[in-house]
């Protein structure tokens, strides 16, 4: 089996998508997932399987179905996040790890909508494209940013999720090979 990370969209923000870490660890392991972990209360889950858009598709329906929970969830193997750690391209102008995230898509976006994504109403946020991934710098915080993960899935065509990047690295950690 190997090591994969699973990303679910929107768990427990803003009241109405929570989940206990538990219980979604339950999900996991009731589907033969082996090494099964979370990271913190947002939807981040480290497990081994043979097959992870099966378990992807599957937790889908078991957390809407059992928890009541109807979100996005998506897979990266522990090579693809340790790819997406090895280096922010932003971090050179940003010494505040808050200030970087990683937005995961489900589908690497057309060439025309990438060519054509622009910030919102002039922020100063940056952003450059990565296969399936989107890094992005919000140089005054990603709080009143109106680049957001909606605004992003919108223009590109594509479902997301993000995490910020001291996330990103933690993940990359848990599921490195020990």
């Amino acid at each position: 089996m190997n090591t994969h990370i699973a990303l679910l969209r929107g768990i427990n923000v803003g009241g109405r998508t929570n989940i206990a870490m538990a219980d979604l660890r339950a999900v996991f392991q009731e589907l033969g997932c082996d090494h099964v972990a979370t990271y913190l209360r947002s939807g981040n889950v480290v497990f081994s399987a043979d097959d992870p858009d099966g378990v992807a598709a599957e937790v889908r329906e078991r957390v809407a179905a059992g928890l009541g929970v109807s979100t996005l969830v998506q897979t990266r193997s522990a090579e693809e996040i340790a790819r997406v750690a090895a280096g922010h391209p932003f971090l050179e102008c940003e010494a505040d790890l808050v200030k970087l995230h990683v937005v995961f898509l489900d589908a690497v976006p057309e060439s025309r909508r990438q060519a054509g994504l622009e910030v919102p109403g002039g922020g100063r946020e940056q952003f450059r494209f990565a296969g399936r991934e989107l890094y992005l710098h919000y140089p005054d915080g990603a709080g009143r940013s109106r680049f957001t993960n909606a605004y992003l899935e919108k223009q590109l065509g594509v479902s997301a999720t993000a995490r910020n990047w001291k996330t990103v690295l933690a993940l990359a950690e848990m599921a490195a090979p020990s």
